[in-house]
């Protein structure tokens, strides 16, 4: 099955879907779409890291500061 036909039945699930489907699967999608995010953020960080843009605890320490200013 390709794409478009998976979304296609994934669309017909929904719609015949009970109450307790459509919620699980929203949480499932949710959950997914959350942790893309995450993985997404580690990749961008372990490239900063890579790429020395890092501070030390002082540093930060620092920022936190100046933003109560």
């Amino acid at each position: 099955m390709n794409t478009l036909e998976l979304k296609q039945e994934l669309h017909e699930f929904i719609n015949e879907g009970d109450e307790k489907f459509v919620k699980m699967f929203y949480e499932m999608a949710k959950a997914y779409s959350i942790q893309l995010e995450k993985d997404q953020m580690i990749a961008e960080s372990e490239d900063d890291i890579k790429a020395g843009k890092i501070h030390s605890q002082i540093e930060v320490q620092k920022i936190i500061e100046s933003w109560k200013e």
